[in-house]
């Protein structure tokens, strides 16, 4: 069969789709490139614990500030404290600059930075809750988590 040569207007609308369909094919992979690369998941003490949490990315980690573990440097901003989920878990979280004004023993903190090799959280911020009654949700939802395994066991 004989197909003869294509036709200006249809090789020229042929260049355009495949131009289309190629320059919005690498505007979606870059898109999705970038969110991947700033999404920051959630752990809990006790998946830090477990291994689940990767060493090196930003990641959050959360949960109630062990009474009695601040260590405040006497040199410079350094904080260090334990964090758990009010169980087993315990992770350090190491945190240099003001901590929130509402950053106490006993209340629940979302820290936002990375896992180092040793297992220490290396912060570089640090959200405490803003009243008696608030909980950020990812730590509401790990200590009711680790609630119902300790009471099912």
């Amino acid at each position: 069969m004989k197909f003869g040569k294509m036709k200006p207007h249809r090789r020229n609308r042929l260049l355009l789709v495949v131009f289309l369909i190629i320059t919005s094919g690498s505007a979606v992979g870059l898109g999705l490139m970038a969110l991947n690369e700033n999404i920051n998941l959630f752990y809990s003490p006790q998946q830090i614990v477990d291994g689940e949490a990767p060493v090196g990315p930003t990641i959050r980690a959360g949960g109630m500030v062990v009474d009695g573990s601040v260590q405040r440097s006497s040199e410079d901003l350094k904080v260090s404290f334990i964090i758990s989920d009010m169980e087993a878990a315990q992770v350090e979280i190491q945190f240099e600059g003001i901590l929130p004004d509402l950053f106490r023993e006993g209340q629940g903190v979302i820290a936002l930075g990375a896992l180092n090799p040793e297992g220490v959280f290396v912060a570089d911020e640090v959200l405490a809750k803003h009243d008696e009654n608030y909980m950020p949700p990812e730590v509401a939802d790990a200590l009711a988590d680790a609630h119902k395994e300790s009471s099912g066991k």
